[in-house]
């Protein structure tokens, strides 16, 4: 893991492997650790970079830098700086719409796209202040309760409901993972880079012209539609729904995911 500033982010970064680069974007309270299983698996094909998010890990970021928006911005300067312009980028769903923002405000940075689990934010005031209270609701939560806390009522939520079928060693994994993070970097994360307050990206999704995939679990029944809708909007994008997952075929169907985005990524260019 190495660190990189840019410009007011320090990053944590792997950087693993070598020839055409793809950027993996973890979800809220995850960190670069998401992606050991696949990386191992990219590896031997291409160059992986999987930073950790602003908020997580190790990466140092204050907290007018950890927006959707800026995060966008300073991941396209961190490609420039690892000279891995084009990348193909898979995000999942925090890493997701970071992932959408960033081919939308700067395609010369992406060549293809994965979207696990992707959203585009909500489209009305109301739902936005809905969901900034709510989540401003856990990050006090996290201040107050701490990481471990936090992290048991999360792993509650009816999103991850079909993670009761995870193999236990597999489940340790993704909890230690969540727990290796800062409260303070998950509540900025919550209140800067929530849906709520983010800028919707509906009107724009037509503009974006990249090969595309949309990943969505059968099981996810708030997280499908979602993943529906953006794969509808996008130009061309195709939308594949793994049977027996919910919100995180990465970790519920590691092998069947894996296959599809190395498919992905190695199709022939469309003429």
């Amino acid at each position: 893991m190495s660190a990189l500033a840019s410009p007011s982010i320090r990053w944590a970064v792997r950087d693993d492997g070598s020839g055409h680069a793809v950027l993996l974007l973890h979800g809220f309270t995850g960190t670069s650790a998401a992606w050991d299983e696949h990386a191992a698996g990219l590896v031997p094909r291409l160059r992986v970079l999987a930073p950790c998010l602003p908020g997580h890990g190790e990466t140092v970021a204050p907290h007018d830098a950890m927006s959707v928006e800026a995060t966008a911005d300073a991941l396209a300067v961190l490609l420039e700086r690892h000279r891995a312009v084009p990348a193909h980028v898979v995000g999942y769903s925090l890493g997701a719409r970071v992932a959408l923002r960033l081919a939308l405000t700067h395609p010369d940075a992406v060549d293809r796209l994965i979207l696990e689990g992707p959203s585009a934010g909500f489209e009305t005031d109301a739902e936005r202040a809905a969901r900034r209270a709510a989540d401003e609701t856990l990050a006090a939560r996290l201040e107050t309760d701490g990481i471990e806390a936090f992290v048991d009522d999360w792993e509650r939520s009816p999103i991850f409901a079909s993670h009761a079928a995870l193999d236990p060693e597999r489940a340790a994994r993704v909890r230690a993972m969540r727990l290796g993070n800062e409260p303070g970097g998950l509540a900025a994360s919550l209140r800067h880079a929530g849906q709520g307050a983010m800028e919707p990206l509906f009107d724009r999704l037509g503009t974006l012209h990249k090969p595309t995939l949309v990943i969505a679990g059968a099981l996810d029944e708030l997280g499908r539609p979602r993943a529906e809708r953006v794969a509808t909007a996008i130009p061309g994008a195709r939308l594949t729904v793994v049977d027996g997952a919910g919100h995180t075929p990465h970790d519920e169907r590691p092998e069947a995911f894996l296959r599809l985005v190395l498919e992905f990524l190695e199709e022939e260019p469309a003429r």
